[in-house]
């Protein structure tokens, strides 16, 4: 009788040897409990990932988003403060140009004082120079000057007197200096 039971519970779709014959998921008359126990795995399914995994996935994935909210965000404020400093800088930068040229047109200008100042003093030596030299070569023309004139008159004197002559010094001094004005 234990065989009879068997037998008519595994039906057509188990050969008399208890192996299955063809696909066991396709025999009709098992198709009622196949269904009923999918149902009941689908239901525990459905209630396992709708109370404890999908929470659990849907907080992982908040954070994740306020994660990535809040990077953009500081990335954001690093890319604003980049701005400014890159803006700083160029103030800066600009500001020792400035400077620097400031710099450079002060000690230009100290330069070409002190060269203005030397050359003042340069000038002023030369002039002074310039004015010695010329009283100097006055001195030398005016003492080349008499000494011209004294020896045309000595030189006059001795010529009237080589030629059986007599000359005055009046007569003499009145040639010669008719003869040195032109």
């Amino acid at each position: 009788m234990a065989t009879e039971t068997t037998e008519a519970v595994a039906g057509a779709c188990v050969g008399p040897d208890g192996s299955a014959i063809g696909m066991p998921q396709l025999c009709a008359d098992w198709m009622g409990n196949q269904v009923f126990w999918l149902v009941v795995a689908l239901v525990v399914i459905f209630f396992i990932m709708s109370r404890i995994a999908l929470p659990r996935i849907g907080a992982v994935l908040a954070e994740r988003a306020g994660t990535i909210t809040n990077d953009l965000s500081a990335a954001e404020e690093l890319k604003q403060k980049a701005v400014e400093a890159e803006a700083a800088y160029e103030k800066a930068l600009a500001d020792a140009r400035v400077e620097a040229a400031k710099i450079v047109a002060d000690a230009k200008a100290e330069i070409q004082a002190d060269l203005d100042a030397e050359l003042a003093k340069a000038d002023a030596q030369i002039a002074e120079k310039t004015a010695e030299s010329e009283a100097a070569i006055a001195e030398i023309r005016d003492g080349a000057a008499k000494s011209v004139t004294e020896v045309a008159k000595d030189t006059a004197k001795a010529i009237v007197a080589s030629m059986g002559g007599t000359a005055d010094a009046k007569t003499i001094n009145a040639a010669v200096s008719a003869r040195m004005k032109g």
